[in-house]
This record gives C-alpha cells, structure tokens and sequence, in this order.
C-alpha cells in the first residue's frame, strides 16, 4: 500500500497541472461566450451586466483562486449555456463514456492477446505475416474514416444495427454500443497485437520456457501459464496509456455516432465558449486517467510478484 499511496500523492501535482492550463488556454481562446449567448443584437449594457453576474469581469487570478475554491466544495461551477451544474451534467454523460471506454478495450484485449500470442507462435509464417498485415492496417485507418465505413456497411447497407444515439433500455443500449465500441477498439486492438507478439517472442525464448519444455509440460502450459503470464507487463503498461487515447479518441467518435457521453458534450461545450463546462469534463478525464493509471500499478503486482517488491 504504501508505495501506491506515494503514486497517490505524485498524481497531485498532475491533477493541478491539468486544471490550471485548461484553465488558462481556455480564456485565451479568441470569443466573449456572453456575446455567445445573447447573440450580436445585445446591447452593451445587457453584456456587462451578464458578464458582472458570471465574475467574468474579475481579474484572472481571481476567477482562478474563486474556481479552486468552488471545487475544494466540490462546486464546479454552472453551465453558462445549459443553465444547469456542471457537476450533474459530468454525471449524466460521463457513465455513457465510461461505457463505450470500456467496450472498446474489451474489444481491443480480447482481440489482441489471442492474435499476439498466435503471431508469436507462428513467427514467420502465414498467421504471423497476415496478422502482422492486418494489426498494420488497423494503425492506419483512423477513427473519423473507419466511423463512416460501418455505418455505411452494418446500419444503411444491412440494417443490423442503428446508427445514432444511445437506444432505450439495456438490449438496445448495446445495440447502438457496438459499432462506436468497435471503432475505438479496433485501433487499440491493432497496438496491442503488435505488443503482444514483441513480449511474447522475448518471453518465449528465456530459459524457464526451455526448462518447462524440458521437463514434459505441454506447450499450451508452457505459453499460457508462464510466457503469457510474464509477458503481460509491459501491455498492462500500454492498456493504461491507451485508455486515455481511448478517452480522447471518444470526442470523434462519439460525435460521428451521435453518442450521449462527455466527449460530445466537450466539443459542444468548446464551441460555445462554456468555461465551467469545459474545464469541468476535462478535469473529469483527468482524473479518470489517473485513477486507470494507479490500477494499472496495482496490477503489475498481480501479473507478476516480483512487483510486489
């Protein structure tokens, strides 16, 4: 514990470090979000007086300290064009994210583990050379063009899934999950192949896996047991990074399908200048990542007891 309790404490100055710049580049930004939301008709007087009501004509440095001090209350402020707590709006997306997030790095794991192990295998021959071809395609198509595609294939072309939205009730809910899911994963799942085969080719030619061969124990004991097990390691590292792309790519993917969550509400939250509302879903992501980031600690130690120490 204690040496995830110092990881803990490392991530404080992150967390500070993301909300200050979001909150800096975010009044850098060219654009008044009070001419926003009154439009260009509005008269001078009605703009300074919204802009006095928000503390928009405060000094930076004071609507810095006043933003810290709503959130040590756990206050994050109100959405300037949704009239409503930032707080409950990041509530009300945010598990719409988290599931799609997840979904996707199913998909990519379990799509991944399977196919590196057989390429590490296999090396050199026709699984590892068309597996190697497709975890290549699969790094180059982005996530804005592959979006398109399925569409175009499973919802217009076939009709077997929808194409926007988040559905009504469970069974259609992962209806419309499965085609965003799969944009996201299928690029993760293209990284993690890749990652997989390298540390399983490294694992697989050490001496314990020549002593278990040697010893009678069969191959499939020899590779999942303790070549898979030993080589997780450094995917257990990539999984905790790619999270956060999976995070940032969701912005894209969530608009291209319609989907309810926090990346949508970002990019619309941006464009209309919400401060409250952007620094809100950032920070909310921001400390997602740390928190995936502490787990992923945790689990070392659990693939691999040397960790432990």
């Amino acid at each position: 514990m204690r040496p995830l309790l110092k990881r803990t404490l490392t991530t404080l100055p992150v967390l500070w470090l993301v909300v200050t710049v979001v909150f800096l580049l975010i009044h850098i930004v060219p654009g008044d979000p009070i001419v926003q939301m009154l439009g260009d008709g509005a008269s001078a007087s009605d703009i300074e007086s919204l802009r006095h009501a928000y503390h928009f004509d405060d000094p930076l440095h004071t609507q810095y300290f006043d933003y810290w001090r709503g959130l040590s209350h756990g206050d994050l402020g109100q959405s300037l064009r949704l009239h409503d707590s930032v707080l409950h709006l990041v509530l009300q997306h945010f598990p719409y994210t988290l599931a799609l997030t997840l979904a996707a790095m199913l998909i990519g794991i379990g799509l991944a583990i399977p196919a590196g192990v057989l390429s590490a295998t296999r090396r050199n021959r026709w699984p590892d050379r068309t597996l190697g071809l497709l975890s290549l395609a699969g790094l180059s198509f982005p996530n804005f063009a592959l979006g398109p595609i399925l569409i175009l294939i499973f919802s217009i072309a076939l009709g077997w899934l929808p194409v926007s939205g988040a559905g009504n009730g469970p069974a259609d809910f992962l209806r419309h999950l499965v085609l965003p899911a799969i944009t996201l994963g299928l690029g993760m799942a293209a990284i993690l192949t890749r990652m997989v085969r390298t540390s399983m080719l490294e694992e697989l030619s050490q001496d314990y896996i020549r002593t278990a061969r040697a010893k009678g124990l069969s191959e499939h004991t020899v590779v999942f047991r303790h070549a898979l097990r030993n080589a997780l390691n450094p995917v257990l590292t990539v999984v905790g990074l790619q999270f956060g792309s999976l995070l940032a790519g969701a912005i894209v993917t969530e608009t291209i399908f319609g989907w309810p969550g926090l990346g949508r509400l970002t990019l619309s939250a941006i464009s209309n200048r919400d401060y409250a509302l952007v620094q809100g879903c950032i920070l909310t992501v921001g400390l997602t990542y740390v928190l995936v980031n502490l787990l992923t600690d945790a689990a070392y130690a659990i693939a691999d007891p040397r960790m432990r120490h």
